[in-house]
């Protein structure tokens, strides 16, 4: 598809049989894409993750503007994940949002409404290719594949929304149902990527306690791991 790992944490969180973003998926959708991003540049090699704690490496930003912002925000010396999620998370969406847009991925409203929810309700101007993508990522799990031989960028895709208890792509019978597969992938992303999850599940649990879009209580991430 040729997106970078936010931009399809982005499609992942729409429903396609509802034709809209579920306030319920809508709830940290910022920490996910800012964690999307962190997970992305340190497979890259852009940042280093040391003890827990995350740093930037001296080098070229990264072509994509959004993963260059994020970049930019991570410190030269090593500094704890959650500060980096949870920073700007609630600036996160709009320009993902806005590079679907121009890409044709998604249509944006004409106008904004008064409702909260009114920036939300973009248009995907292909659902197949969302629904490939949500099955693409349903069949890593259902299979029972082995997360050693899974692309890192798919192990992200699996867990990442987990933690933030997205229900676009599983429901809460087929969490409890894969969780030991779930647990699995997990400690695989923990391996490559150490610290990042627990700090977006932080910074979820964080956000939804202040209230907000879909602070309504959910069945809990990945656990165990």
């Amino acid at each position: 598809m040729g997106q970078t790992l936010p931009q399809r944490l982005y499609l992942l969180c729409y429903s396609v049989d509802q034709g809209k973003f579920e306030a319920v998926n809508l709830q940290g959708l910022g920490q996910l894409l800012r964690a999307g991003a962190l997970a992305e540049l340190t497979l890259d090699g852009l940042l280093t993750a040391d003890r827990g704690r995350v740093l930037r490496h001296a080098a070229e930003p990264p072509g994509d503007h959004f993963l260059a912002e994020v970049w930019r925000d991570v410190p030269e010396e090593p500094t704890h994940w959650l500060r980096i999620v949870h920073h700007k998370a609630a600036t996160a969406e709009q320009p993902v949002r806005d590079q679907l847009a121009a890409s044709g991925a998604v249509t944006l409203p004409r106008r904004r409404g008064p409702s909260p929810l009114a920036s939300h309700h973009v248009t995907v101007n292909d659902p197949q290719q969302v629904l490939a993508l949500r099955e693409t990522v349903r069949e890593t799990v259902v299979a029972g594949l082995d997360p050693a031989a899974l692309p890192a960028d798919a192990l992200a895709m699996a867990v990442l929304p987990v933690e933030c208890e997205r229900t676009s792509v599983f429901t809460r019978r087929e969490l409890r149902e894969h969780r030991l597969t779930l647990r699995a992938f997990a400690e695989r992303l923990d391996e490559l990527v150490p610290g990042l999850r627990r700090a977006l599940r932080d910074s979820f649990l964080l956000s939804r306690h202040a209230g907000g879009v879909g602070s309504a209580g959910h069945a809990g991430g990945v656990r165990g791991a």
